[in-house]
């Protein structure tokens, strides 16, 4: 078993997407499984069937709790941080994490892959052409950190609950040490899909769910990095043009897309009026 890496899932009813990622890894590397959907059943089908993976149950706060949290069960120099939706994650590109940190002498906050068929508008990646490539910002669905570093920086900020923690994370820790891409460690991330729902009307549930938070974490973020002025400057357009389609879709009786903008509206004036991200669904 790898001494110097340790895998840090974080799971929310995701047992099947979890199973799959970790049948590459198993015995390879240590395994450490931060669930916040008390899934007593996989707890017991890992003690079970897993023995050498550490898995823990906690109170469902956030992805950057999680981290945090995991991060703190962690004994090796380096751990990798993941969504169990994530397909590319095996022995070899394990090492890779290793041997870039190596070469880079630890000068790092967060080092991450390449995503595989994403829109560039949702996520900007480094130079392709180059193998590793300074970057601002690393996806949160994957990141390799050197434990001492990111306990330096001081972690996630557990005030968000999703979304934008890891923006957050990575311009924090960029005046002190540069974040990396790795383009030849190649990943596809099936983004939003790392809970399982049962029905249409559980899926809608949880996209209003991650809809509300985030437009919640979105104005928290940019009041942290510019100010509270500046962020009521931008998102005011954002405010009117929700109301409008609010009332657009009411008298169109379209309760689908009214939801979905109610919920929109709901996250951004909570984060306006400084209200705790605290809404949440079983």
């Amino acid at each position: 078993m790898n001494k110097y890496i340790t895998v840090l899932i974080l799971t929310h009813k995701s047992r099947e997407l979890l199973l799959n990622y970790i049948k590459n890894i198993y015995k390879k590397f240590k395994i450490i499984v931060i669930d916040n959907s008390n899934d007593v059943d996989l707890e017991k089908y890992l003690k079970k069937n897993y023995p050498e993976i550490t898995i823990k149950l906690i109170e469902n706060n956030g992805y950057g709790n999680a981290i945090n949290f995991g991060s703190k069960l962690v004994e090796t120099k380096y751990f990798l941080a993941s969504n169990p939706d994530l397909q590319g994650i095996d022995e070899k590109s394990l090492l890779k994490f290793l041997s870039v940190a190596d070469s880079l002498k630890d000068k790092f906050s967060t080092i991450g892959p390449r995503y595989k068929n994403v829109n560039p508008k949702s996520l900007v990646q480094s130079d392709e052409s180059k193998e590793i490539s300074e970057i601002k910002v690393i996806s949160g669905a994957c990141m390799f950190f050197n434990k001492k570093n990111f306990d330096a920086i001081g972690g996630f900020d557990e005030n968000f609950f999703l979304y934008f923690e890891e923006n957050d994370f990575c311009i924090r820790s960029f005046p002190i040490n540069k974040n990396y891409q790795i383009n030849t460690i190649i990943v596809t991330h099936d983004a939003g899909n790392s809970v399982t729902v049962k029905n249409i009307e559980e899926r809608v549930l949880h996209d209003n769910f991650r809809t509300w938070h985030f437009m919640w974490s979105k104005f928290y973020f940019f009041k942290k990095k510019f100010n509270f002025l500046i962020a009521i400057i931008y998102f005011t357009p954002i405010l009117i043009r929700l109301f409008l389609r609010i009332a657009i879709h009411t008298l169109l009786k379209d309760k689908k897309r009214t939801d979905k903008y109610k919920s929109r509206l709901s996250g951004l004036v909570n984060s306006m009026l400084g209200n705790k991200s605290s809404y949440r669904i079983s």
